[in-house]
């Protein structure tokens, strides 16, 4: 049983400007509600759907099987493969971390466990689909772990639903392990429901020589705190970490973005695009650190915000912390309204105010979207961008 007052003496996460106390995360009771079919996942994709405590869609191409790929809920590991996940769930997200990450550990009943074997190499998009049932009113409590062996290769697309309107609460933590000189893409599009707060944690060790790059699209309508980190621990990892995020009504959605260059000659790069709308709130955070000892390595950051109403609020804080010299470092950030000149040169064309507001968000978003894996997430990005410029429409 886990102690929960050790849980609670631990501190919450930092996220900068963000007053989150009063959502109560660290406070949680698992939902445990079941589904028998499919809600996303129906076209013979590699990929799996948890829905809640249960898997509606599972399929592997028997080559992949062959080569001892593992993809399977969280709640079948634990039957399966028990001293697998005893050995590696809280290796990079450890569960003294922070009180929130703690909970996690302690309570996480679904999720997903994916183990990639090392000189895999993936064809297709691997595609990693959570939902929240949400029924009861009770939480989503749940952890992804995903491990790719030296060498291989993939791209991961990861969504989060909530498939209920019940207020509920959500604590999602995402670990990644990229061994040597694994090439690895991954890509999510969260998008929990107004009436769900949400934590939301990804963080990847890169080891020597390997790559992994997030594309991450933040599409929540409810509040919600993300920390997105790469962890690049071996000589040569190189992580870009690319996200978007639409805040919209009177919600807040803060983030922190972190690279940690530890090994020699790491490349760690932040670009980060949002827009607020309404009386919404939106804030980012850039950490770029190298320590003492990763000489020849490189940290950038970009941070912009685009304002679309005067009522909204937006920060970016870029921050650098350099312990060596021989280092290339730098950052960006600006928060801004739309260009007046874009908009009226797109409306003396005759394209009416909301066309020529919806052209300049996928434009200042275009180079993270440009980069999701698929164009059905491309597509389904649009989407969400036009969806969230709805809702702008009816609360004016």
């Amino acid at each position: 049983m886990a102690d929960t007052h050790a849980i609670q003496s631990l501190p919450l996460p930092t996220f900068a400007k963000v007053r989150y106390n009063a959502w109560q995360l660290d406070d949680m009771i698992p939902a445990t509600e079941t589904a028998t079919t499919p809600f996303f996942m129906k076209n013979k994709e590699n990929g799996i759907e948890v829905s809640g405590l249960s898997t509606t869609y599972q399929h592997l191409t028997e080559a992949l099987t062959a080569q001892g790929v593992i993809l399977m809920s969280m709640v079948q590991a634990k039957i399966d493969y028990p001293a697998l996940l005893e050995k590696m769930v809280g290796t990079v997200i450890t569960k003294t971390t922070d009180r929130l990450s703690a909970q996690n550990f302690a309570q996480f009943n679904t999720g997903i466990f994916v183990y990639i074997p090392e000189n895999v190499q993936f064809d297709d998009v691997l595609h990693l689909t959570l939902n929240h049932l949400a029924a009861s009113g009770k939480d989503l409590v749940a952890r992804i772990f995903v491990y790719i062996g030296a060498n291989a290769k993939v791209d991961i697309l990861q969504e989060i639903h909530t498939i209920s309107d019940q207020k509920t609460k959500a604590s999602v933590v995402v670990e990644v392990i990229a061994d040597v000189g694994a090439q690895v893409t991954y890509a999510n599009i969260d998008a929990f429901n107004e009436q769900t707060t949400a934590y939301i944690n990804r963080e990847a060790e890169v080891r020597d020589h390997a790559t992994l790059d997030w594309q991450n699209a933040e599409f929540n309508d409810g509040n919600a705190i993300i920390r997105l980190a790469s962890q690049l621990n071996g000589e040569g990892a190189t992580s870009h970490a690319n996200v978007i995020g639409l805040t919209t009504k009177k919600q807040t959605q803060g983030f922190v973005t972190t690279i940690l260059n530890r090994g020699r000659h790491t490349l760690g790069h932040i670009f980060q695009r949002g827009v607020i709308l309404n009386r919404s709130t939106l804030v980012f955070n850039g950490i770029g650190k190298i320590i003492k000892g990763a000489q020849g390595s490189d940290a950038q950051q970009e941070s912009r915000v685009l304002m679309l109403s005067r009522r909204a609020r937006g920060d970016a804080n870029p921050l650098l912390l350099i312990d060596e010299n021989d280092v290339t470092a730098g950052h960006a950030a600006s928060v801004g309204r739309v260009d007046e000149d874009q908009m009226y040169y797109l409306m003396s064309r005759g394209i009416s105010e909301q066309v020529a507001r919806k052209l300049v968000i996928r434009g200042f978003m275009g180079e993270v979207l440009a980069k999701m894996p698929t164009k059905e997430a491309q597509q389904q990005v649009v989407t969400e961008i036009d969806r969230k410029l709805k809702h702008e429409d009816e609360s004016n």
